[in-house]
């Protein structure tokens, strides 16, 4: 793990705010909100798409510092600021969980996002 506490943070793509990009107890890893900022730049694309794979590499780089993997995720939400970027979500499920019998429950809210963000999404992996 990233740190000795439960707070795990991501640079590039962590919060302003005094919050942490997640937290494991045990074997218990939770997100808060994972934005589709590039790390490299912390900054966010225009483009869904762009910030798309940008939120599941978040996403992956948040659960490695965790001590996890895709394998080790039981519940995916995602928040969308419009119904059109599912299909950019969509993609990045597939690549991720490409196995329709061994995918994590999903689900999407349709939120008017601040900031020019796309979507965010929230994790909650069982590390086995």
């Amino acid at each position: 793990m990233a740190s000795s506490g439960r707070s795990i943070d991501l640079p590039g793509a962590s919060h302003n705010a005094p919050i942490p990009a997640g937290a494991r107890v045990g074997n218990i890893l939770c997100s808060s909100a994972i934005a589709g900022k590039d790390p490299a730049t912390g900054q966010l694309p225009e483009d869904m798409a762009a910030q798309a794979g940008n939120a599941f590499a978040n996403l992956r780089a948040l659960l490695e510092a965790g001590g996890a993997t895709l394998a080790d995720v039981v519940k995916l939400s995602v928040t969308v600021r419009d119904n059109a970027v599912r299909e950019a979500v969509n993609a990045e499920w597939l690549a991720a969980f490409p196995d329709p019998h061994d995918r994590p429950a999903r689900h999407i809210t349709v939120v008017p996002l601040q900031h020019g963000m796309w979507l965010q999404l929230e994790v909650m992996a069982v590390i086995r």
